[in-house]
This record gives C-alpha cells, sequence and structure tokens, in this order.
C-alpha cells in the first residue's frame, strides 16, 4: 500500500488552503490535555464532555481528568448506551444540561465515543445557541475511520436514520488507537465493514491490503492498525475535502447505506448500524455484477471478504419489498428516485439514478436465499 510520506499521527483536514483541523492518531489518551491546549486555546472555557453509558465506564474518568488541566470547568452528560438514543429527546436533555450550566458560544462539547455519540454531539453543537465548537475522540473502529471525520452530524426521527442533521466540523479529532483493543467482536466488525467500504469505493490496492493482513487485523496488532486507519483516515479526508457539504463525490461514501438504512429500521435497531451497511454493500454489489460491471470473482470475493471480518452475508425474517419500501424513505431521495451507488470495478464507484425496484428486489432476495 503506497501512500505519500505523511505523519502518522497527525493527518490535517483542509478547508481550501487552510488546515480546519488535525486528526491525531496515539496510542493511549496522554497527548490529549496537550493537543487541546495547542488546538482550542482552552483558557476561561468551559468543556462539556458527551458519552455513553458503556463508554463512560471505560474512559471517563481518564479524560476528564486530563482535560480538567487546561480547560477552566469540566462537566459531563452520559446518556444510556444504544442506537435508539439517537434522538431529539436526548439532545433536549443536552440542551437543557448545557443552559442549566450557563454554557455560551464561547464553551464547547467534546464527543467521547462511537458514531452515536459523535454524530448527536456535534448535532448539539451545530444548534446549541446557532454554533458552539466541540471536539471528537472517538473510540469504536467505525467513529474512528469514518463519523469522526467530515462534520456530518445528526440524529434519527421517528426511526428515519439521521433525517435530522447539520453539516459542522469538529475542532480536533483525536484517536487513541488503544480503545480498539478492548472493542467487542461485533463493534470491530461494523468498523471494519466501513474500512472495506473506503476500499471498495476509492483504493483497489487498499482493499487487497485488507485482506492480505486479515489476520493480523483479527488480532488487533497495533502497528497494523494504525496503518489501517490512518488509511481509511485519508481516503474519507480527501472526500470530504472535496466535497465538505456532499454535494457531489462524497455521496460515494454512501455505499450500501441505501438498503443498509432501510434493513437497520426494520430490525427496530437489533441489528448494529455496521452490520446493516455491510448488507447493503453487498447488495449494490450483486447489482454491479448483474450489470457485468464486476465480475462473478469479484463479487463472490467481496461476498466472501464479509465472513472474513465478522459482517453479515445473509438477512432473515424480512420481506423484500418491505425493504424496497423502507428505502424510499431515505434522505437520499432525489426528484423520487433514489442516488444508488454502485461499483464499476473494486476501486471506483459511481452515482447512478437509474437502479430499478426490480434490481434491489432481485439483490436483496439473493442474500435473503444465502445461507450464513
Amino acid at each position: 500500500m503506497k501512500e505519500e510520506k505523511e505523519q502518522l499521527n497527525a493527518l490535517p483536514v483542509k478547508n481550501g488552503s487552510k488546515t480546519a483541523y488535525t486528526i491525531y492518531l496515539e496510542d493511549g489518551f496522554e497527548k490529549l490535555a496537550d493537543y487541546a491546549g495547542e488546538e482550542l486555546s482552552p483558557g476561561e472555557r468551559k468543556l462539556c464532555i458527551v458519552s455513553d453509558s458503556n463508554v463512560w465506564k471505560l474512559y471517563g474518568e481518564a479524560v476528564t481528568g486530563l482535560l480538567a488541566k487546561v480547560f477552566d470547568s469540566v462537566t459531563s452528560f452520559v446518556f444510556p448506551a444504544g442506537e435508539e438514543q439517537k434522538n431529539l429527546n436526548t439532545v433536549r436533555d443536552l440542551y437543557e444540561k448545557l443552559i442549566q450550566e450557563h454554557f455560551d458560544r464561547k464553551d464547547l462539547l467534546a464527543a467521547l465515543g462511537g458514531g452515536v455519540t459523535g454524530d448527536l454531539t456535534g448535532f448539539a453543537a451545530a444548534t446549541y445557541l446557532r454554533g458552539v465548537d466541540f471536539i471528537q475522540i472517538p473510540t469504536s473502529l467505525l467513529a474512528q475511520v469514518d463519523s469522526s471525520i467530515g462534520g456530518k452530524t445528526g440524529v434519527d426521527f421517528d426511526s428515519y436514520k439521521n433525517m435530522v442533521g447539520a453539516f459542522h466540523q469538529p475542532k480536533m479529532v483525536y484517536i487513541n488507537l488503544s480503545t480498539l483493543k478492548t472493542l467487542p467482536e461485533e463493534q470491530f466488525a461494523c468498523g471494519m465493514g466501513e474500512v472495506l467500504k473506503h476500499g471498495l469505493i476509492r483504493d483497489g490496492a487498499y482493499y487487497e491490503w485488507c485482506i492480505n493482513h486479515m489476520w493480523e487485523l483479527e488480532e488487533r496488532d497495533t502497528d497494523t492498525l494504525r496503518e489501517m486507519v490512518a488509511q481509511s483516515c485519508r481516503i474519507k479526508r480527501a472526500v470530504v475535502e472535496k466535497d465538505p457539504r456532499e454535494t457531489g463525490d462524497r455521496a460515494l461514501l454512501n455505499f450500501g447505506h441505501t438498503l443498509g438504512h432501510a434493513i437497520e429500521k426494520l430490525s427496530d435497531f437489533r441489528m448494529l448500524h455496521g452490520q446493516c451497511v455491510a448488507l447493503g454493500g453487498l447488495m449494490a454489489a450483486h447489482i454491479s455484477w448483474k450489470r457485468n460491471l464486476l465480475s462473478t470473482e469479484e463479487f463472490f470475493e467481496i461476498r466472501d471478504m464479509n465472513v472474513g471480518f465478522g459482517l453479515p452475508i445473509s438477512l432473515e425474517g424480512m420481506d423484500p419489498r418491505e425493504i424496497l419500501a423502507a428505502s424510499k424513505s431515505d434522505k437520499k431521495m432525489e426528484h423520487g428516485q433514489i442516488k444508488f451507488v454502485l461499483l464499476k470495478k473494486i476501486g471506483r464507484a459511481f452515482l447512478d439514478r437509474t437502479v430499478t425496484d426490480e434490481e434491489m428486489l432481485a439483490a436483496i432476495s439473493f442474500f435473503l436465499d444465502t445461507e450464513a
């Protein structure tokens, strides 16, 4: 995997010619206060750390202690863990906390946790007092390689994924790679779904690198994890720098999301987001295969890599037509048409508005019939 000679522990994200913020990759939380002091001019600013109940038990005390060294006041808002908490009610409770503690426009939030925490905290920061600063401290693989970067924030509304949101860039992203060592197997696999997606849509050589390093990744070898997370961050960075508000190529990052979000909704969030998107990606690959864009060998390699990295390749107990109907409520609909992401080949994706209901039904049915 050939890449530019760039530090693996500091990746600047540009806004035009200027650095908007930096992604830091470290093996612990020890440098968090130093980077916060350099990047955020903490001074007399107050900080509220937002986290879910699971992550807070693991890292809340340590992170609070470190950030208390540089901020005038550090408080916390902890909500119950789970995708079902990613809603306006939780945001309302956070607003109330900030109001009661007299947070003003110079103060800021810190998202400590996975994608749910990052999205929710970012949305609250974007809308409280018409916008306050926030930082990302992602602790899941999915958040580290994807959701913490690029400033897309939001919450679910009546089971509709990310239907309410805003673009609001973080002031810093601090990735502690050691948090991946304690991540549950299912959560790690969900993050690998995003990693494989990056290779499929943008970098075929990276996709092959992931396959060739499957054992090291499954063993969570530190050096291999660092290289993987850094490369995925580079890919995500390149896309969001070019298209910060998703008016063009950034939509390619939605590979697998159209049908994946529909599956997630119909499962009542019993299936994890990464699992649903991984299945949605297989269905998109199936459509690409049937259009003769992918070879049979490529399609089945994509399917089998889900197995290798602990992701599902089959779906049970759902009606294909219900999945199709749910996909029509996705926020990526445009003038009544779905913007579908397909593959021209491994490493190259494109947007297509001609995918038919019949193609989607065939893809869904294929994986309903496939044995796990």
